[in-house]
């Protein structure tokens, strides 16, 4: 085996995240048994009865926390990575995640008129919480800071910028309430 080929593996078995780029471990994914055993090892909780299906990425699983009967659906993106909050997105009992969706929980700073964007760093990471029996979505993106109270709903394609109540129903970009 090549030098590269055994780097590659070592980096896949060890990263803390989980997506069709991690291939050494990816194909876990397929077979809900060996998904499960993955998702025990990575996440920093995630309940036997939740899935999580290929296609799917996650970034920092370890500070990402996933309650009961939760799937998260081919193309959506966790990006739960940041130095500063140690559980970065908390995802309770029953949320339904649609597919595309992506969560972030920084954002780059962008302040410094004059300097490169790609220079200025990132602002602190800021905690996302779905509450239990939410319903977000197919490709909404959340955005840092923000909570989705209980058994709201995000409709399909929204930005949410902004914390939404429990059993709201919001949509759109930027999301606003629709009930």
């Amino acid at each position: 085996m090549s030098n590269e080929f055994l780097k590659k593996r070592k980096f896949d078995l060890l990263a803390d995240r989980i997506g069709p780029d991690i291939p050494f471990t990816h194909w876990r994914l397929y077979f809900k048994k060996l998904m499960i055993s993955l998702c025990k090892e990575k996440f920093n909780r995630f309940h036997a009865s939740s899935e999580f299906r290929p296609g799917a990425y996650a970034i920092g699983c370890s500070q990402i926390s996933i309650g009961e009967r939760v799937v998260i659906r081919p193309g959506t993106m966790f990006q739960g990575e940041a130095d500063n909050i140690d559980v970065s997105i908390l995802i309770e009992d029953d949320v339904l995640i649609g597919s595309g969706v992506h969560i972030y929980v920084q954002n780059h700073r962008f302040g410094k008129i004059g300097v490169p964007i790609i220079e200025q760093g990132y602002a602190p990471g800021e905690k996302v919480i779905l509450r239990k029996g939410c319903w977000i979505g197919a490709n909404s993106i959340l955005l840092p800071g923000i909570t989705i109270g209980e058994n709201a709903v995000v409709g399909a394609g929204s930005i949410v910028t902004k914390s939404v109540d429990p059993y709201a129903i919001v949509g759109g970009n930027p999301a606003k309430l629709l009930n």
